[in-house]
């Protein structure tokens, strides 16, 4: 599962990482919870284009976008079995930039939050798909995340990651001309453990109503 990020890079440097020509404002996002407004890139006339969702995908036949609030996740391995998402999985893909994402450990009674990242500290890309839902008060545009099995890394805390893209797959991914499953299902593995690092983070990231540096800092190790 993947229900909390951050997305934090300037757009100066979404824009350069991941080919974007122009990046609309962002705020420093440290504690992206679901039902939140998150950016995300897909393909446009011609070039890729970085754009707002909201995160929670509303198919675009739902009655009640509500429904969003269930489909914050898309599994890797169902992603074309489910109606939910079969339809957006071959025409409509995105990817979200994030820098890092949390997980939590079980401790006694309580849980500690962990924040995996990178080791090399850039932002990266999580495979996402996209919807556009018509409603009485005008079009709503939602976006769900590609989960997959859990990394040894990840995997002692939960057996689910979210499928972070290689650079040399974004083209692939943002394809509207690949629909076959074949050509993409390679893409959704689990992103090598050894690319990537974790460190506890203070408890204030358990509440989405929290944000901010303090979000991400490593606690003091003994």
């Amino acid at each position: 599962m993947c229900g909390r990020f951050s997305q934090r890079t300037p757009a100066k440097k979404i824009a350069q990482k991941f080919g974007v020509e122009e990046v609309p404002p962002l705020l420093e996002r440290y504690n992206v919870a679901p039902a939140q407004v998150v950016l995300g890139i897909r393909a446009g006339d011609g070039m890729r284009e970085a754009t707002f969702f909201k995160w929670g995908l509303v198919p675009r036949w739902a009655k009640d976008p509500a429904i969003g609030n269930k489909l914050i996740n898309a599994r890797a391995e169902t992603v074309t079995e489910k109606p939910s998402f079969r339809e957006a999985f071959l025409r409509q893909r995105c990817f979200i930039p994030a820098d890092g994402f949390f997980e939590w450990a079980r401790q006694g009674d309580r849980k500690q939050p962990l924040y995996f990242h990178l080791r090399d500290g850039e932002p990266f890309a999580i495979a996402g798909l996209w919807e556009r839902w018509e409603g009485d008060g005008g079009p709503l545009e939602t976006c769900t995340l590609l989960t997959t099995e859990a990394n040894d890394l990840i995997a002692p805390y939960h057996d689910r990651m979210p499928v972070i893209l290689k650079p040399e797959d974004y083209d692939r991914w943002l394809d509207a001309g690949a629909r076959q499953a074949e050509i993409l299902r390679p893409l959704l593995r689990p992103y090598p453990q050894e690319e990537m690092n974790a460190y506890a983070v203070s408890p204030l990231v358990n509440s989405p109503s929290n944000d901010g540096p303090r979000c991400i800092e490593p606690l003091p190790t003994n």
